[in-house]
Parts: C-alpha cells; structure tokens; sequence
C-alpha cells in the first residue's frame, strides 16, 4: 500500500490545535525555535507545550519569549541529548507527565532534532563503526524511540487527533555527494513514518521538507561540503538572497496542518505547497 491508501484525511483543525500537548525536539534554534513561536498562538488555555534541545540557556530564553503570549499555555523545558539512552527517557517521561488531562484535544509530535553530520568526507571514508553509529543514533533511532514512546505515553481515543510530524529535507529523496550521513539518515526516517502511517491509520502523519533555510546548518554546509560543486551552489543561493528564512517556511507547514488535507505518511517539500 502507498502512504495515504488508507483513511482519507482529517476533518481540518481550522485556526489552532485546540487544547492540545506539543511536543517539539531540536526547538532552541533555528526552524525549531521558530516552529514553537509559531504553534504556541494557536494554542487554546489549558495546553501544554514540551520543548527540548541540548542547550538549557537557548531553551529558557525561547520560554521567556513564548511566556509573552497567552498566559493559560504551559511550556515545559526538557534539556535533553537525545543521541543517548537517557536524553530519550527524560523527554518520554516529561510527555507521559504533561499527558494527564482528559480534556487534550490534539497531540502534536515534531521529531526536529537533527545534525548535518561531518560533510567534509565522502563515503569512502567512514570506516569508524562507532563514529557512524553515534550519528544514526541521534538522527534516526531516537527519532523512532521518542514517538514510539510519546505515542505509548498518550494513546488514541475518541475525540483526539494525534499527529506526528518529521522534518525532512529534499535528502531523503535525492543523493547529496559527501552528505552521506545526513542523506542516509534523512531516507531512513522518511520510511520509519510512511511505515508508521501505514501501521496505525488512526493518526496523522508527515514528512515535511522545508526547503533550503538560512540557519547554522546551512553556514555548515556552504563552507564545509567536500563536493565543490555543491558548495557553489549554496553559497550563491546565499549571495543571491535565495535562502528562505525558518518563519517563511514555518508559515506553510502551518497551513498544511491547519487544513489537514495531507495523505497520512506523505512528503510535502516546501516548494511543492
């Protein structure tokens, strides 16, 4: 079955998400940060929104700015490395705990935390098993375990919509030379949520890619890429103005979810919207 050969899409969540418990990873910075200033107006009192990252003091500033909206949301900082076992579990456990009131009426998963990897090497040169696998764990294994557990943690149910939500890149569908590790991981946890669609109908699900932003990944990418050819190119889109900012490209995944029209499991790219 292709992605979306299931139930047809959801009712529409019209201006906001209702009383609802967010989740975001990745959420100090960049396309995270700005999804989380983003969603938390379209929140209704009552709500709880969960925002982790490595950084506490990047965390407790983008608490602060979203404290200057509505009064009735609670924000809950999770300092968290989810590339090991207990930055995984710390996040699990805060969800679990924010997830007690009945009344919720949207869970809304982001699975945003993700690193670009070492992008000054080709394939032929990972020979470190553990240096691949630490990159693996953060950017995919914990992309599954988070939403496994977040998904235990605030089981369906009669009038609650739950929608889990990936970040992707145009990597998960197009082979970058020298970003093997980013285009690898970025395949896999494509496949991990078109399965995910497929296994549980009941939820909404979506592998966004939101085009070429102009945050600190992208500084990474245009002066350390390996391939030549690729680093002219971002850096031009630079020169040229041609990067999209994370507000930009946060304004159409909003309306995406919104509408809710989406086939469950698909990938929508920022350009195709």
């Amino acid at each position: 079955m292709s992605a979306g050969s299931g139930p047809g899409p959801g009712p529409g969540l019209s201006s906001g998400f209702g009383k609802a418990l967010v989740i975001i990873t990745g959420a100090s910075r960049g396309f995270g940060r700005a999804l989380a200033l983003s969603v938390a107006p379209r929140l209704s009192a009552g709500s709880v929104l969960v925002i982790s990252a490595r950084s506490e003091d990047r965390l407790l500033e983008l608490k602060r700015d979203l404290g200057h909206g509505d009064p009735g949301i609670t924000v809950r900082c999770v300092v968290a490395d989810l590339g090991c076992k207990a930055g995984v579990e710390s996040l699990i456990t805060e969800t679990r705990d924010s997830a007690t009131d009945p009344g919720i009426q949207t869970l809304l998963l982001v699975n945003n935390a993700a690193s670009l990897g070492d992008v000054s090497r080709r394939c032929r040169d990972f020979t470190d098993v553990c240096e691949v696998d630490s990159y693996l764990s953060l950017n995919v294994s914990s992309a599954l375990c988070v939403t496994a557990g977040v998904l235990r943690s605030v089981p369906g149910r009669p009038g609650l919509t739950r929608v889990v939500l990936n970040i992707s890149s145009l990597c998960a569908l197009r082979p970058f030379p020298s970003w093997v590790l980013y285009c690898s991981g970025k395949a896999a946890r494509d496949m991990m949520f078109r399965v995910l669609a497929e296994e549980e109908p009941d939820l909404r699900v979506l592998n966004y890619a939101p085009g070429p932003l102009d945050t600190d990944m992208q500084l990474q990418a245009r002066s350390s890429s390996a391939d030549d050819a690729l680093r002219n190119t971002f850096s031009v889109m630079h020169a040229n103005g041609q990067l999209l900012t994370c507000e930009q490209s946060v304004s159409k995944l909003m309306k995406v979810l919104l509408e809710d029209t989406y086939p469950s499991g698909a990938h929508l790219d920022y350009y195709d919207l």
